[in-house]
């Protein structure tokens, strides 16, 4: 029989997770691991996130995938928002176990397109719709229906809250859509090209990417910021807590990235935005202090190994900050990258190419 590499040396292959495998030419993104630089349509993500609104960085993005000019869009959106809300008695009616991503794929699976409208501006727009009025469900208040005179932060806050936000909370979540509007091509974008690639509707193409954004090694990680940033307490605790839970070998969450080698430069956006949105809250005071003695101690541990800040510690402080309660950031998150799946499903269609990677078979072989 024709030897096979065994389980472990299967584990060992380089290419199982595509790392520095090129599977897709596209004008959206550009992510250097090595100098720490996102790059949107050719301008990079510190001179878009907090510097323009998201609709304004959304055309940027589409422009020459969706061209869409700023006003037309925000209007679109404000009508995409208004038509997804006839959907929220079907997630009023689901069964009580849904967590709110799953009220929001619902509502995503029942969506029907809205005259004159392109089906990626319906998709960003109702996912804000079902985003708020699943929270506002699943904690037993009445959904509110949107208000398309206002941006898509300024009426995601309102929509969740009940009241039009204060301005330095709806420009604090602009900086924040903005800064996850599209990342490469990350498992979810990934996952969203493939469906593409087979001409099945945006749609699905993002209900896909939503699925993948589900698991915890791609979606999940802002939250735990939180616990951990609760679980220290005070800044007197950073040091010693950190240092027994690397004795553990735990990970600490908002350190490290998969592509950075230095610091995410998403993280130095959404820091700057904390510091313009309130430097007297506690909590801001405290992650600034974690941060110093994780980054010291990840240093001293680990010295062969960069391990920097990324982009979900910050943003759970942000949006924590700003009233996002945490069981909302994978959601959230969802919100504001679907205008990069939706850019990277039209690419990928454009190309009329079905992606259909080979693999290496490791299995035993017939005599």
């Amino acid at each position: 029989m024709t030897e096979v590499p065994n389980p472990a040396q299967m584990k060992q292959d380089p290419t199982a997770g595509l790392d520095g495998v090129v599977a897709a030419t596209t004008r959206l993104s550009a992510v250097d691991g090595q100098k720490g630089a996102l790059i949107l349509r050719g301008r990079k993500i510190e001179d878009l996130a907090g510097k323009v609104p998201f609709e304004q960085a959304i055309s940027h993005l589409w422009q020459d995938v969706e061209p869409v000019d700023v006003h037309t869009l925000k209007i679109s959106l404000g009508e995409a928002r208004i038509a997804a809300f006839s959907l929220v008695p079907l997630l009023e009616s689901a069964a009580d176990t849904l967590s709110v991503f799953e009220r929001m794929q619902l509502g995503l699976s029942a969506l029907q397109p809205v005259k004159d409208v392109p089906e990626a501006v319906s998709i960003v727009g109702a996912l804000s719709v079902f985003l708020a009025a699943s929270h506002r469900i699943s904690t037993g208040q009445r959904t509110l229906a949107p208000d398309s005179t206002l941006s898509t932060a300024a009426d995601i806050l309102r929509m969740l809250g009940g009241e039009t936000p204060v301005s330095a909370h709806a420009d604090a979540l602009d900086r924040y859509l903005v800064t996850i509007l599209d990342h490469g091509l990350n498992a979810s974008t990934f996952t969203a090209r493939v469906i593409g690639s087979t001409q099945a509707s945006m749609k699905q193409a993002v209900l896909g990417a939503m699925g993948a954004l589900s698991g915890p090694l791609h979606g999940g990680a802002p939250g735990p910021v939180l616990d951990m940033i609760d679980a220290i307490g005070e800044p007197g605790n950073a040091e010693s807590w950190i240092r027994q839970a690397l004795a553990r070998k735990e990970r600490l969450m908002g350190f490290g990235h998969r592509i950075y080698r230095t610091r995410d430069p998403r993280a130095d956006v959404l820091k700057d935005g904390l510091r313009k949105l309130s430097r007297d809250n506690p909590k801001v005071q405290l992650a600034e202090n974690i941060e110093m003695a994780a980054l010291a101690a990840l240093k001293t541990a680990k010295p062969d190994r960069p391990l920097e800040t990324n982009v979900e510690f910050y943003t759970a402080v942000l949006l924590d900050a700003i009233g996002i309660d945490r069981s909302l950031f994978t959601p959230l998150f969802a919100t504001g990258r679907a205008a990069g799946w939706c850019a990277h499903v039209i690419e990928q269609q454009d190309t009329g190419k079905l992606i259909r990677p080979a693999s290496h078979y490791a299995g035993p072989m017939p005599d």
